[in-house]
């Protein structure tokens, strides 16, 4: 187990390394996003399984997204494979996200930067602003969650380098059991951040880490040129090289989950939340690095977790019993009021005086 998390934190720490030395925006960089854009995630219980395959996303609405350099944020540098259509749902107790994006299709086992790849982020602290990921200005030598409070994000990224298609991944029991974030099985990881240097799996930290945290995501993925499912890993690489179509990605994740460290986003039926979704892809068959990825926006975009619709509409029936209760009910106030009636007239009745028979 120590082994274990000594090379995790030799990835992260190979990670940040590499994001330090790529990580430069372009020198005119800006941004005209438009901030009225909402995703709408509606109550359908019963509607989602997470299996590749999105015919149970046919009737749901979506929002499809040029998407840009993260980086250098201009139109005529968007991703030229097609657009991004980004759809959401809920069920009262899981918020389920489908992504769909054309790309050729590319797969390296082993090899996550020459895949496809897809990341999720929302605000967690007020002050996380959507550029640089959360816009602490403390260095990877400075940021903790005193100095960056406020600034935190929560991330979730899935390399499919070593995931098989129409397989669940992201929390297991073997690395929830760890207390983080991890997914040795799919690379399929939860995760936070306070800038782009500063990021770390959920339960690890700058100088001390929580074993109280675990990944609350599961997902999948699937490529419109797989011609059958139940594949296994000898199956690999699951479909011939530089086929035309789409990417499918399905996730899920309780709308509000145990985080007591400020390292998820909670969720909450009726409210608005903030997020934003990268895509990685190797253009051109060229291995992409970490911040070489399209964004489907330069600033956050709306995520509404709408209450069920059926219950604001929702006009009750009436039954033959109410209407029998009803009937009576009004029975009896008509004849309360007739008794009174009639007895207040005989109350008002002149007394006829008696005659005894002995005087007439």
């Amino acid at each position: 187990m120590l082994g274990g998390v000594c090379a995790l934190v030799t990835i992260l720490i190979l990670a940040q390394s590499t994001s330090l030395n790529s990580h430069h925006e372009a020198a005119d960089w800006s941004c005209n996003s438009k901030t009225d854009i909402h995703i709408q995630a509606h109550f359908n219980p019963g509607r989602i399984t997470l299996d590749g395959q999105v015919d149970d996303w046919k009737d749901i609405d979506g929002s499809a997204f040029s998407i840009l350099p993260a980086l250098d944020p201009h139109a005529d540098k968007a991703y030229n494979g097609g657009k991004m259509n980004v759809k959401a749902s809920h069920d009262g107790k899981e918020v389920f996200f489908m992504l769909q994006v054309d790309g050729d299709y590319t797969y390296s086992e082993g090899y996550s930067n020459k895949t496809a790849s897809v990341a999720f982020m929302f605000q967690i602290g007020e002050n996380a602003t959507y550029h640089r990921m959360g816009g602490c200005e403390e260095g990877p030598d400075t940021c903790t969650n005193k100095s960056c409070k406020g600034h935190e994000v929560d991330l979730m990224h899935f390399s499919i380098g070593k995931a098989i298609p129409g397989r669940l991944y992201g929390g297991n029991l073997v690395d929830n059991s760890e207390g983080n974030g991890g997914d040795r099985f799919g690379h399929l990881v939860d995760l936070y951040c306070w800038n782009p240097h500063c990021r770390y799996l959920d339960g690890y930290g700058p100088s001390v880490n929580d074993t109280s945290a675990q990944n609350d995501w599961k997902g999948t993925w699937w490529h419109s040129s797989l011609t059958h499912s139940g594949f296994v890993k000898d199956d690999s690489p699951y479909s011939s090289s530089n086929q035309s179509g789409a990417y499918y990605f399905e996730f899920s994740r309780p709308l509000r989950t145990m985080d007591r460290l400020q390292q998820d986003a909670q969720f909450t039926i009726g409210k608005t939340s903030k997020m934003s979704v990268a895509f990685w892809y190797p253009v051109h068959g060229k291995p992409w690095h970490g911040s070489g990825h399209f964004s489907i926006s330069c600033d956050w975009i709306q995520l509404d977790i709408l209450p069920d619709s059926s219950e604001l509409t929702k006009v009750p029936q009436g039954s033959p019993w109410d209407a029998a209760t009803a009937f009576s009910l009004l029975f009896s106030v008509v004849a309360f009021c007739i008794s009174i009636f009639v007895g207040h007239r005989v109350s008002r009745t002149k007394n006829i005086p008696f005659t005894p028979m002995n005087n007439l």
